[in-house]
């Protein structure tokens, strides 16, 4: 079984995010020293500027630049269907919201699970706190999700699929629980 685990290091609710890492910028910006001016009598102020012909790395105190960080990969798409899901779930979002992220019975079923309002709570608000997935076949993702709320911890199952639009589609949704039956149309 090809199970591959992400989210492995997220934040936990009520603790503070990770300080500033920036390489481009300084970590605290230095301390203020008094200075002390004595004004020229009587002449124009101006600054001193770097001529046009004198190269930039020949300029002493000139700051420079580190190589451009990487561009950010894209969220996975389980990942933004943890959320989705998950927003939907708890109530922060209308289950109208996921129709055009649905195909097939999955919008049936979200409503049906939306409606009882399995992932609302007075405490903490629920966050995903690891995902995991399995490729069956190419187009197609198995994916569960750990959700935490506070001291409970639910699980939650979903099923995408690619369509002819390369857009990713949910077809089905579980939770943790007893399933309901499926009737005939």
């Amino acid at each position: 079984m090809n199970k591959v685990m992400t989210r492995t290091a997220q934040r936990r609710p009520g603790t503070r995010p990770p300080g500033r890492r920036d390489p481009r910028r300084p970590g605290t910006t230095p301390p203020r020293t008094p200075t002390t001016r004595t004004p020229a009598p009587h002449t124009t102020h101006h600054r001193t500027a770097t001529p046009a012909s004198v190269p930039l790395a020949a300029v002493p105190d000139a700051p420079t630049s580190p190589a451009a960080p990487a561009a950010p990969l894209p969220p996975r798409p389980t990942d933004l269907f943890a959320d989705r899901l998950l927003a939907v779930l708890s109530g922060q979002r209308p289950v109208h919201w996921m129709l055009r992220h649905t195909a097939g019975r999955a919008y049936d079923e979200l409503a049906r699970l939306a409606e009882r309002g399995p992932l609302r709570s007075r405490g903490a608000r629920p966050v995903v706190r690891d995902i995991g997935y399995y490729v069956p076949r190419r187009g197609a993702i198995e994916a569960f999700a750990r959700i935490g709320a506070g001291d409970q911890l639910r699980a939650m199952a979903f099923r995408l699929e690619q369509g002819p639009d390369l857009r990713w589609r949910c077809t089905a949704v579980e939770l943790g629980g007893p399933r309901a039956p499926h009737t005939a149309d």
